[in-house]
Order: structure tokens, then C-alpha cells, then sequence
């Protein structure tokens, strides 16, 4: 079966729309492979193109220069995201006038905004025992014995400073998550400052996600949201 042939008036004008915008060609790499294909068949198996070897290498770049810029842009724009659900998240906290409802609130609509599974507030007293009172204000509420927090934030390596620590493994803590330890992939631990002449506090979330808090990630957002927390739990306690 015969192809259908080009008419003359089509191949004049593809000629004139190529010559016009000639971006049309060289912008479309399947098409200049073709074309520097058969211009290689057309020199012969002795002659080496070093053109084509040219060409070869800058799509290589190209390419490389591309994929960089996805990433630069994916990592801008989760970035900005996460920026902003933090942001939404503090606004939220900020909300509530009553401590009561400051626990509830953490436990609930900004632990949503978060995407996280369990917030926990604990705070050193030398008279940690089983307090219902504090139960029945919120299960975000943990009151630890001194010591508790350093232990709880260090790793197989030691004693940690920093005021971050995240990690894919959660320790089998149910003092903290209770029912939810099992399920929980990853966490996030936020050494809090509560001011002179009070003892330690650590606010954690964690997650059923193992990807959602790990080593390596930048925790810059998560220092600026422990330190909201920190000045608005010092106008609680008063």
C-alpha cells in the first residue's frame, strides 16, 4: 500500500514554517536524533561526527540540568508547604483562652493541620505520679519524673543537645502514647525552655508514617514551632 505523498505546497510551507522558527527542530530531541542519525549513515561507517558525539554530551547535560532544576523547584514548593501548615498550625494554638481548651485544641485540630498522630506535652515534676485530674483535662498532658526528658531525647550514641531530635524509630513508651505506641513509625522531640526556676519540658508528635520525621531533615520549622510553643506555655504557667 502506497504512503501518501507530501503534496508540493505542504512541503513549501513546512520548509518556510522550519526556516521561520527553526526552534521547532532543534528543540525536539527525537527529531534532531533522527536527523544527525541519518546524516551519519549518509558519511559513511569510517567517518567519525564529532557533532553528534557533541550532541550526545549536551543532551546528557541537559538532561542532568533539568532533573536538577525539578528537584531545586519540588524542594522550594515543599518548603513553602510545610512554611505554611506551620504557620496555620501556630495561628490555631494561639487560639484558645483557656488552658483546658489549649491542651484539647493541641490534641485535635493542630495535630490535624500537622498530619500527625500524637501530640505530647511532658513536663518535669519531682511529684510525677498518676494525677486524674490532669487525665481529665487532656490525654496531651504527661507529667515526668527529673531526668525523664534527657533519657527520653538520647540515642544509642549518648546524651543529645540539640533541641530537635527526630527519628524513625519511637520507643516503646507508653507513658506517653499509651494504645498508640505500636502503631507509631516516627517521631519528633522538641526540647522546651519553660524559663528560670522551672524544670524541663519536651513537647513530641509522632507518626504512623516511617518517613514522616528522620534523620537529615531540616527541623528549622520545627525549632520556630517549639519556640511559639515556648512563650505561650510561659503565659500559662504564669
Amino acid at each position: 500500500m502506497a504512503g501518501t505523498a507530501v503534496q508540493p505546497d505542504q512541503g513549501e510551507d513546512f520548509r518556510a514554517r522550519i526556516i521561520s522558527d527553526p526552534a521547532l527542530v532543534l528543540d525536539d530531541k527525537d527529531v534532531m536524533r533522527v536527523l544527525v542519525s541519518a546524516s551519519e549513515r549518509g558519511m559513511g561507517n569510517n567517518i567519525v561526527d564529532l557533532r553528534a558525539l557533541a550532541m550526545e554530551r549536551l543532551e546528557g547535560r541537559l538532561e542532568r540540568l533539568e532533573e536538577t532544576h525539578r528537584a531545586v523547584i519540588a524542594a522550594a514548593y515543599e518548603n513553602l508547604s510545610g512554611t505554611n501548615q506551620i504557620h496555620r498550625a501556630i495561628l490555631r494554638m494561639l487560639d484558645p483562652t483557656e488552658f483546658e481548651g489549649f491542651l484539647g485544641n493541641l490534641g485535635s485540630e493542630v495535630a490535624q493541620i500537622l498530619n500527625v498522630d500524637a501530640i505530647r506535652l511532658v513536663l518535669e515534676s519531682p511529684e510525677a505520679t498518676p494525677d486524674p485530674a490532669l487525665e481529665r483535662i487532656s490525654d496531651v498532658l504527661r507529667v515526668a519524673q527529673p531526668g525523664f526528658i534527657e533519657s527520653y531525647m538520647s540515642s544509642a550514641r549518648g546524651p543529645s543537645s540539640r533541641q530537635v531530635v527526630l527519628r524513625q524509630t519511637v520507643p516503646q513508651a507508653e507513658e506517653l502514647y499509651g494504645r498508640l505506641t505500636p502503631d507509631l513509625r516516627s517521631e519528633a522531640c522538641m526540647r522546651l525552655d519553660l524559663g528560670a526556676q522551672r524544670m524541663a519540658g519536651m513537647l513530641v508528635m509522632a507518626s504512623e508514617a516511617p518517613h514522616m520525621f528522620k534523620p537529615g531533615q531540616g527541623t528549622d520549622l520545627l525549632a520556630f514551632f517549639a519556640g511559639i510553643f515556648e512563650r505561650s506555655m510561659r503565659r500559662w504557667l504564669g
